[in-house]
This record gives C-alpha cells, sequence and structure tokens, in this order.
C-alpha cells in the first residue's frame, strides 16, 4: 500500500523537526540567553539637551556722582521753572487789573504795574503756588517725605555758623567798587516808600531765600551733581540764579557777577554740607544784613537818600 509504504519516512522527519525545536529551546543555546534578573533598577538613559549659553550678569550701574541722587529728574525741575514764570506772568496780569480797576482807576497801567506792594503780592501768591506743586510732585509723583527728599537736614545750633557766613558774604559787594555799576536800577523803587522798604525787607528775608533755596540748591543742584558732579553743579546751579535777577538790576553785569559768586558760596554750602536748610541760613544772613544795614543807614527807612545806603542796596555802587 502507497499509505504503508511512506509512513515511517514521515515519521522520521517529525522525530527529527522535533528534536532541533527541543535543541532550539534548551537553555543551553547562547543565543536565548535572557538577561538575569536583579533586585536594582536600571539606570535611566540620559537625555540629550541643546546647551544654553551662560547667562551673563547685569553690568553693575554707576554710583551716582557727588553723592546725589534725587528722585526727580530735570525735566520735573524745567517744569517747576516754566510754572514759576507762568503763575507770576498771570499773578501780576490779574492783580494789576484788579487793582487799577478797583483801587487806582486814575492811574495809568504802568503807574500800577510799577507799584512793590503789587510786585510783592504777585511773588507771594507765585510762591504758594509753586511750593505747592513741589510737595504734590515729590509726596504723590514719587511717595516720599518731602523736607527728606530735598535734604532740608536742619542743622541745629550750629546754624548760626551759616548765619553768619551769610554777613561774611557782605564782603563780596565790595568788588562792585571795581565793577561797571548803574547809577539806579528798578530795585530801587522797592525803596522809595517806607511801607514798601518793610514788605520788601520781610520777603527779603523769609518767603525770598526759602523758594529760591527750594529750586536752586533743593531742586536744580542735585539733578546737574548727579550727572557732571559736584564743581560743575555749584556753577551751574549758580548761574541762572545770578541771571535771573539781571532784570532787577538794570542788566548790569557787574551786578549779576556779584550775585553769582554769592550764588557759588550758597551752593558751595549746600553741596558740603548736605543741607538746603544751611544754605537758607547764609542766604538769610546775606540778605538781612543787607536790609538791616539800610535800615541803620536811612534811619528806619525814613530818608532812603542818605549817604550809604546805596552801597548796601546796590551792591558797592559808586556814587
Amino acid at each position: 500500500m502507497i499509505v504503508g509504504r511512506f509512513q515511517p519516512a514521515f515519521t522520521q522527519v517529525f522525530i527529527a523537526r522535533s528534536e532541533e525545536r527541543t535543541l532550539l529551546s534548551s537553555p543551553e543555546n547562547p543565543r536565548f540567553d535572557s538577561p538575569p534578573l536583579t533586585s536594582e533598577p536600571s539606570a535611566p538613559l540620559p537625555l540629550v539637551r541643546e546647551p544654553f549659553p551662560a547667562t551673563q550678569p547685569l553690568p553693575p550701574q554707576p554710583a551716582p556722582k557727588a553723592g546725589e541722587n534725587p528722585v526727580w529728574s530735570g525735566w520735573d525741575v524745567l517744569v517747576i521753572a516754566g510754572l514759576t514764570w507762568i503763575t507770576l506772568f498771570f499773578a501780576q496780569l490779574f492783580i494789576v487789573l484788579g487793582a487799577r480797576h478797583f483801587a487806582f482807576p486814575h492811574e495809568s497801567w504802568l503807574e500800577v504795574a510799577q507799584k512793590p506792594s503789587l510786585a510783592l503780592l504777585s511773588e507771594l501768591l507765585t510762591y504758594f503756588a509753586v511750593a505747592l506743586y513741589m510737595i504734590l510732585l515729590v509726596e504723590g509723583k514719587y511717595q516720599t517725605r518731602f523736607w527728606q527728599a530735598i535734604r532740608w537736614n536742619w542743622p541745629g545750633m550750629g546754624g548760626v555758623i551759616f548765619a553768619g557766613l551769610g554777613v561774611l558774604m557782605l564782603g563780596l559787594d565790595l568788588l562792585g567798587r571795581f565793577l561797571p555799576m548803574p547809577k539806579s536800577t528798578p530795585f530801587d523803587q522797592f525803596f522809595a516808600h517806607r511801607s514798601d522798604a518793610y514788605l520788601t525787607a520781610v520777603f527779603a528775608v523769609t518767603l525770598g531765600p526759602l523758594m529760591e533755596e527750594l529750586f536752586f540748591r533743593g531742586f536744580l543742584y542735585p539733578v546737574i551733581a548727579r550727572r557732571m558732579g559736584v564743581f560743575w553743579g555749584i556753577l551751574l546751579t549758580a548761574l541762572p540764579f545770578g541771571l535771573i535777577h539781571m532784570v532787577q538790576y538794570g542788566y548790569a553785569w557787574g551786578a549779576v557777577l556779584i550775585v553769582f559768586l554769592v550764588g557759588v558760596v550758597l551752593t558751595a554750602v549746600r553741596a558740603k554740607t548736605k543741607s538746603v536748610a544751611s544754605s537758607f541760613l547764609a542766604h538769610v544772613g546775606y540778605n538781612g544784613t543787607l536790609m538791616v544795614l539800610a535800615a541803620w543807614a536811612t534811619d528806619g527807612f525814613r530818608h532812603m537818600d542818605k549817604a550809604g545806603v546805596l552801597v548796601c542796596l546796590r551792591l558797592g555802587t559808586r556814587y
């Protein structure tokens, strides 16, 4: 039979394939060795990351020059200056209009505008408005205490020394004997009458020097000194201080030069002491000495034509 003839061959093939499978699956075959099981976890594969450049430290900010670092900027100072001129202009305009209409209807506009009492009233209102703006700027916009920000720093008993320095600054007026000085100035009209002279004297030792020191030594000087240093801070603060007095001294450069030198001394006091109050006291000492000498020479502002008073009022003018 055909089936019986092929049966032994089929059986041999089957047995051979079974032995081959057994040999392949045997643990002695290295191809099928499984890795040994251990209780220790395998180390994680390192992650490939893109390298980032190292962060460079920020360069240190330069320290402000002269130790001055006010919270306000130069633009704030310019705004204060512009506000002062604009306010003074409109204050004088409305005061003169009102005074001519109600008090001096028979006088000309020019005569009313030249009255010292009205000019002092205009300055008074202007200074109040500017002082209010200064305080709101520092304490409102910059959230800083006003007197601390401007470095008022009252010197205590040492203030007598700075007031005495103001008295000594009167020696600068002696330079007027060697400089071309005018024989009369617009400032003379403030002493033409006794009442006007007393008002001017009070103003010259109170609100006048206070507001000038707040602006020039309180606001302007630290801004300039922070950028340019003490030397240029002193000069560039004293320069506009002298220039604003040109009108009242009839544009006489000799008188303006003396006021400039006074400004140099006042700003140097502020730079040295870090105290606006100290320069204020020196300013009061200087102005006060001028007013006392003027009052003494004129018998209490009764005789403004007496010899000697013009030396005090006109910064050393020779007559």
